[in-house]
């Protein structure tokens, strides 16, 4: 059979899945609990998909003009109503213009890349939805990612690209799995600072907040360059609306790849959101009935008042949160476990959606359920994020298999430091030699990623603050090794992985192990100097420790790394020499660095060894300055 060996490849893909708890499945196993339990995982949040008058006009729609949209727009396709719908909606939410595709996800997978291209700059939060993500990576724009909800890291991301050609500043209204609302006055403010256009998909807050459930925007009394609207949700149809102004969405026309390319909305789809537009606006009592419900599930879980109808239930782990599906589902609840890579390592939970259509006592019954399951007090350990968290500090070698994890053991134990490599290539975990050589942390303060400890021990906690974002078999450059695995590294998610783990390990220092030496691809012609030098405000910049070998033959290609290092800006801390002392090779190399040390192979390779060695050499008094500048003035 042709492709038997690409099936195997696919068939061990998936097992690696399953074995790290992020199995999934369609059919009986997705749906079991659906049908006869309560649901409150779909996000038909006013119940408008069985709502009688909108299957009605489903029905008339499709009797009319029959079920399919047959051609694109631009070739006839598509119901005759559907630019008056258009039209409706645009003045709905005050706007000139509106243009209807298929879904949600193709509506921004359409709008980002004809408007950016090479040359523009894109800032995104940290925590906005794939469909944002992959529109942003087609559109081949530069993208800088602030911490989630963050305007001032925003706005200077957005100040920092004031050469770009264009701006765009891209966040949710309401999160899809946080539930939390951005501060889209502010950002929009940022936004028109820096003469930037703001993007909001509007896909959870639509029908949910605002007047007439017009959304965030409308709440928040803003008016961006784009809105992403979706029908599939409280609109109980399906389908995606872009917002704007007639220059945009003409521009869509012309340029919009989803938009030309794609075969039109089907006609009981039009009648369908047509219907569903008049209901929305008058459904005040409906939304403040979800709303209730919604506060009601995050008091009995210990969770913050929902600014929508998503209340999340942190559980941190992937497979007890499936358990704790599995116990909801036999008390007859449909709620579901989010695992990654839907939401960032460690913060597997529970989405909880409320619905105007529930009743009170489901509502109380599925507050209780969760408060048998201990969600509230078993979740991941949230660490306080401090303005000044410490600066990363990161490995970086001239080459492979010379010693980083050795001194990354050595810099994580000098400073106490949590440690991530973000990309781990060949079969031996460098993570798990790290937890062997620097051993656990040196007062009580959880991993994010663990459960809570018990008993004695829970004064030692492991060193990792997360396993590697990527991981492949061959021992090799991560892009090859990726390749081999028909995989990529995405350097955009290694990017918020940094932010969010930099943030979750104050007050404590990061530190970040490379795969192999400085210019080493990730992806395609993006090389790890390319990710590490990316602009960062003071507040999330980096430090460098440089690795290299110690012996004849090494000093050209340390000199080479740090002529390269310097070319991106970047004067490393400290410069560690591996292997038996050169003492020529040392001499010269100390008029280049601020520190310079040498680490000999030693003989016994554990805890005590670096923490002798350590006690002989100050490489805490070199690295521990976490707000020093990285680049050179």
């Amino acid at each position: 059979m042709s492709g038997e060996g690409l099936a195997s490849d696919f068939a061990a893909e998936v097992a690696q899945w399953r074995e790290r708890g992020l199995g999934r499945a369609l059919g009986k196993a997705s749906v079991s609990t659906s049908a006869k339990a309560v649901d409150f995982t779909s996000n038909d949040y006013l119940g408008l998909a069985k709502h009688p008058a909108v299957i009605a006009a489903a029905v008339r729609a499709t009797e009319e003009h029959g079920a399919g949209g047959r051609a694109s727009r631009l070739l006839g396709g598509g119901a005759p109503g559907t630019r008056k719908l258009e039209l409706r909606f645009a003045d709905w939410l005050g706007a000139e213009s509106a243009l209807l595709m298929p879904s949600g996800y193709q509506a921004n997978v359409t709008l980002l890349p004809a408007i950016a291209g090479q040359g523009d700059v894109i800032v995104s939060d940290e925590l906005n939805h794939a469909s944002l993500i992959d529109a942003m990576r087609l559109s081949r724009a530069t993208v800088h990612v602030y911490g989630h909800g963050d305007v001032d890291h925003a706005a200077r991301l957005l100040a920092e690209a004031s050469s770009a050609r264009r701006r765009y500043l891209v966040t949710e209204s309401i999160f899809s799995m946080d539930g939390d609302l951005a501060p889209l006055a502010e950002l929009e403010e940022a936004a028109a600072n820096a003469s930037a256009g703001l993007i909001v998909d509007e896909a959870h807050a639509i029908g949910v907040i605002g007047e007439g459930g017009r959304g965030g925007c409308s709440a928040a009394g803003v008016m961006p360059l784009a809105r992403i609207v979706t029908g599939g949700k409280s609109l109980g149809s399906a389908g995606g609306f872009i917002i704007g102004a007639e220059a945009l969405i003409d521009l869509l026309v012309h340029r919009g790849r989803g938009f030309v390319f794609s075969t039109a909305v089907m006609p009981g789809i039009v009648g369908a959101l047509g219907a569903a537009l008049g209901l929305v606006h008058d459904a005040n009592e409906a939304r403040a009935r979800l709303r209730k419900f919604a506060g009601v599930v995050a008091r009995a879980t210990g969770a913050a008042t929902p600014d929508g109808a998503i209340v999340p239930v942190p559980i941190g782990d992937p497979v007890r949160a499936v358990a704790a599906q599995a116990a909801l589902a036999s008390e007859g609840f449909d709620v579901r476990a989010v695992r990654p890579p839907t939401v960032p390592d460690g913060t597997a939970r529970l989405r909880v959606v409320c619905r105007a259509d529930h009743t009170e006592e489901s509502v109380a019954a599925l507050a209780a359920a969760l408060g048998g399951l201990g969600a509230r007090e078993a979740p991941v350990q949230e660490v306080p994020v401090s303005e000044s968290s410490p600066r990363p500090l990161v490995i970086v070698g001239t080459d492979t298999d010379i010693g980083k994890t050795v001194v990354s053991a050595a810099a994580a134990l000098a400073l106490d430091a949590w440690y991530w490599k973000p990309v781990q290539t060949g079969d031996d975990s460098d993570t798990l030699e790290v937890e062997r050589l620097a051993g656990p942390l040196q007062s009580p303060l959880q991993s994010p990623l663990q459960g809570p400890s018990e008993g004695d021990d829970a004064a030692e906690s492991g060193r990792a603050i997360a396993p590697p974002r990527y991981a492949f078999r061959l021992p090799a450059s991560p892009h090859t090794a990726a390749a081999v695995e028909n995989a990529s590294i995405d350097v955009d998610e290694l990017e918020i992985a940094l932010e969010r783990h930099r943030r979750a390990a104050a007050p404590r220092r990061l530190v970040v192990e490379l795969a192999g030496g400085w210019l080493v691809p990730l992806v395609g012609d993006v090389t790890q100097a390319d990710w590490i030098s990316r602009p960062r405000g003071a507040e999330s910049g980096l430090d460098v420790l440089l690795v290299a070998r110690s012996s004849l033959g090494t000093l050209n290609h340390t000199l080479l790394t740090l002529e390269a290092l310097r070319s991106r800006g970047v004067t490393p801390r400290a410069l560690v020499l591996v292997g038996e002392p050169h003492e020529a090779n040392a001499a010269t190399l100390r008029g280049y660095v601020p520190h310079l040390f040498e680490l000999p192979r030693l003989e016994r390779l554990d805890r005590d060894a670096l923490e002798a060695w350590l006690s002989r050499h100050p490489l805490k008094d070199a690295l521990d300055h976490s707000l020093s500048d990285l680049t050179d003035d």
